[in-house]
Order: structure tokens, then sequence, then C-alpha cells
């Protein structure tokens, strides 16, 4: 559980910083698309070879003409060496910090700026079923995060089958009552080999977006093939990113 890559992209300014492990283990994680890995926890993907110290980190961020700096994962929020690097990044360097995503089970943190949060589902149960955890650690998480200041989005992925529009329309309705202004995106499913569930259609995915701007201002969609996932540097310029570490 630790930071082994960082990559910039220079059109956006953007660093941004991998963890390797997770706290949940959803069944269904996009990971596995490029490792087949089992779904156990903390097994996103398969272990790296090298973790990287924290200094060498730092050197490269601060080398970097960098505006913003993003942390992801697996779920990096576990990673020890993250408060360290939010404080220089935002203190130090003056950089706008970032989790791209997490699954907001150690909401709020010190330093971090913006935080984009992917919900699993509504019902308590089914919460428990695919993560492993309790829906409650994740809401009252994004609830405290949201009401302390941070700039906070939300991110859900439609499964049919599982995950339907029923699930997320009350998240989104959720949501409205922190604020209509929080922006959701709603993923459509990329099937996970193994798993049961099929990509929902395009119609699937503009039904469960009308539902949810019954209550929010922002909400929009996307809706890949896996083919498209583990590709996305080459058609979307917001991933094409060098590896510097």
């Amino acid at each position: 559980m630790a930071f082994y890559k960082l990559t910039f992209n220079q059109k956006y300014r953007s660093a941004t910083i991998y963890n390797y492990g997770c706290t949940f283990r959803c069944p269904v994680c996009s990971y596995k698309l490029r490792s087949g890995a089992d779904g156990m926890p903390g097994q996103s993907f398969p272990r790296p070879e090298l973790f990287p110290a924290l200094a060498e980190f730092k050197k490269t961020l601060a080398g970097l003409a960098a505006e913003r700096v993003f942390f992801m994962g697996g779920e990096p929020t576990i990673a020890p060496d993250l408060p360290e690097l939010l404080h220089f990044a935002k203190h130090e360097l003056g950089l706008e910090t970032a989790l791209g995503h997490t699954n907001g089970s150690r909401l709020p943190i010190a330093d971090l700026d913006m935080a984009n949060v992917g919900f699993k589902a509504w019902d308590e149960q089914l919460h428990l079923t695919f993560t492993g955890r309790p829906k409650s650690l994740i809401y009252d998480n994004f609830k405290t995060a949201f009401h302390s200041g941070m700039k906070m989005k939300a991110n859900i992925i439609l499964i049919p089958g599982l995950v339907e529009i029923e699930q997320i329309a009350a998240i989104a309705e959720w949501l409205s009552r922190l604020s209509t202004e929080i922006p959701l995106h709603i993923n459509g499913y990329i099937p996970v080999p193994g798993q049961p569930f099929e990509k929902p259609s395009d119609m699937n995915v503009a039904d469960v977006v009308d539902a949810c701007r019954q209550y929010l201002n922002t909400v929009d969609s996307s809706n890949i093939s896996p083919e498209t996932a583990v590709g996305l540097s080459e058609r979307d310029d917001r991933f094409d990113s060098v590896r510097i570490i």
C-alpha cells in the first residue's frame, strides 16, 4: 500500500501520483481489465516491482511545471505518504491538490482541495455485498468533507442487474440535499471477465442521466468499451501523460 508511479500531462499541467492497493473488494472493479486480479481486498492489479522513496516523488514533482496534482489508486488515501505529499504540494509548491478518484472511506483529509468520490450503491445490503464496507462510512464522510469546504464531485457505475436506475437516482437525491451543484458522472459498466453483468446500452445510460437531472444541475456520463478503457490515452488527451517515475 504505497505510491509507485508519477505521470505528467504537459497540456493540462497536471501531475498524477498512483497508489497500489484498495480498502474495497469490488468484484466488478475495472482495474481487472488490465490485470485479471481476483477481487481480493487490496488486489486491484498485480503488485508493482518498485515503490520509490517519498523523497524521489517530492524532487520530481518540484521539477515539473505542474499547476495541480492528482492522487489515484487503487485507493490513494491508504498510502502512508499521502499526508506529507499533500502538505508539500500545497504549501511548498502551491499546487491544487485532488483525489482523482476515491471511495471516500478516509475523508476528509488536510491540505486536500478536491475529491471525486465513487459511490457504489444506495441500498445498505447491496453496498455491503458490493464493497465489504458499510454504506454509512462513505456517505457520512462525503457529507463531512463537503461541509468542511472541500470541493466535491461524485460518480457511480450503472451496472444492469446490480446497480440500476433506482439506486443511482436515490444517490442523486441524497447529494441534492447537500447541494444541487455537486457534479455527478454516470459511468456505464465496462464488463469485467468472470462477472455475469453486461454493458448498459446508451439508452440505459441516458435514462439514468435524465432521472438524476431531476435533482442535480450537472450530470454527465460515459459508456465506453473495454478496448477504449484500456487505450484511453490514445482517445482523450486528458489521459495522454508521460510516466516520469
